[in-house]
């Protein structure tokens, strides 16, 4: 591999904000100043889509103290785009990147990013434009391969487990059925996560459902009467992508003209089709008086104040290491490994190449779901837990002997 260039760098932030993709783009900038070769750090406005129309911030020339707001703040602090760029677009992207000598390319994103990565690292080579192109990986949905887990899906589990210990009181304290609708397209991980802050036999959520795992609308209404015979009372999480025991996603078979975006696919997370659908369900056939549902919808990427201290440490680690590997190669993701869970939790960051990240996807894996489908094991808690961090406790009186 030659010497690494003297050249500029940009950054851009892609697809769903998080609530610590900030912390990566501060460890770009952080890394970044410390490497002679990068001359300028710019700072892509709506990523691909500010790259293509050359407009660009300065990050070189923030100050410290505010790197560490930005650091803690929920969202992009750049802007996001869902563009999907094909190859007349990255050309134009190509020519902008000549024009300002922006030789070290740094994308944070899920899947689609790295293959934009992979897409325009490949270009260049092609034109001989020396160009080292690096993904960040940043999803909460933490369906992305080769990685132990993603930066993102910390702090959105830290969210989803305190969102659902909150709705379980409420449902103890006017008991009936209470159905949360969870992002999570293809991937579990997240509503899986809604468990986490259980810490009675009896709290919620009683069950949990998810795209690896098809239900009929017949076993659903069962698996509720079930424990509303038992608890009197019910609360549940479902994936947005749940789906039919065909495989096909009831938010798909609900939606007559369904919203895409960009990359083709539906939009399930800006409709409450699904849980009124569910609610709509349990009423009809178990005769429920008190039903309710929410869509969490976009509520579960952005919420300040509640990192994961963990996740916003590694998420600031793999932007320092993207750059880090930029000196020595010229593509790649940046990948986390675990080398000790629990109390000692610990993990190490490698490079993979970008070829390996790019468009596709992980589901849960099986044996993070009970075996009736509609719970988590003890193994997902040993695998999550060290990602959300610690959890508030809570209290409950009702149980206590009646005098």
């Amino acid at each position: 591999m030659a010497d690494a260039p003297k050249a500029n760098a940009v950054v851009g932030q892609s697809g769903g904000p998080t609530g610590v993709i900030n912390a990566s783009l501060v460890g770009v900038i952080e890394e970044a100043a410390k490497h002679p070769q990068i001359e300028n750090i710019y700072g892509a406005v709506h990523a691909v889509a500010g790259m293509v129309k050359d407009d660009f911030i300065d990050l070189k020339s923030i100050s410290a103290e505010t790197l560490e707001l930005v650091a803690a703040s929920p969202s992009s602090a750049i802007g996001t785009s869902r563009d999907k760029p094909d190859a007349e677009y990255c050309a134009k992207i190509l020519e902008v990147f000549k024009k300002r000598n922006i030789r070290y390319f740094f994308y944070i994103g899920g899947n689609d990013s790295a293959n934009t990565a992979h897409i325009l690292n490949t270009m260049a080579d092609e034109i001989d434009f020396d160009i080292r192109s690096f993904h960040i990986p940043k999803t909460v949905d933490n369906d992305l391969l080769v990685t132990d887990h993603c930066p993102g899906f910390g702090t959105a589990a830290k969210f989803e487990a305190c969102a659902l210990m909150g709705d379980d009181l409420d449902n103890r304290a006017l008991p009936g059925v209470k159905i949360d609708v969870i992002m999570g397209r293809d991937a579990g991980f997240l509503t899986a996560a809604t468990a986490l802050g259980k810490q009675r036999d009896d709290d919620g959520p009683h069950l949990i459902y998810f795209p690896e795992r098809p239900v009929s609308m017949e076993k659903f209404v069962a698996d509720v009467d079930a424990v509303m015979t038992r608890l009197g009372r019910c609360v549940v999480t479902v994936s947005e992508g749940m789906r039919d025991a065909d495989g096909v996603t009831w938010a798909k078979k609900l939606a007559e003209k369904a919203e895409t975006d960009d990359h083709g696919n539906i939009q399930l997370s800006g409709t409450g089709a699904l849980a009124d659908f569910l609610s709509a369900q349990v009423k009809e056939n178990l005769k429920v008086k008190r039903v309710r549902a929410d869509t969490f919808g976009y509520l579960q990427r952005s919420f300040a104040g509640l990192q994961s201290e963990i996740d916003v440490d590694e998420a600031r680690r793999c932007g320092r290491e993207a750059v880090k590997l930029a000196m020595e190669h010229d593509n790649g993701s940046v990948a986390i490994k675990r080398i000790a869970n629990g109390a000692d939790y610990a993990v190490e960051l490698f490079r993979t190449d970008l070829c390996n990240v790019a468009e596709h996807s992980k589901p849960m894996p099986d044996e993070f779901i009970n075996d009736e489908g509609n719970g988590i094991t003890d193994a997902f808690v040993e695998y999550a837990m060290p990602l959300a961090g610690e959890l508030p406790k809570t209290e409950y009186l009702g149980a206590r002997p009646r005098v």
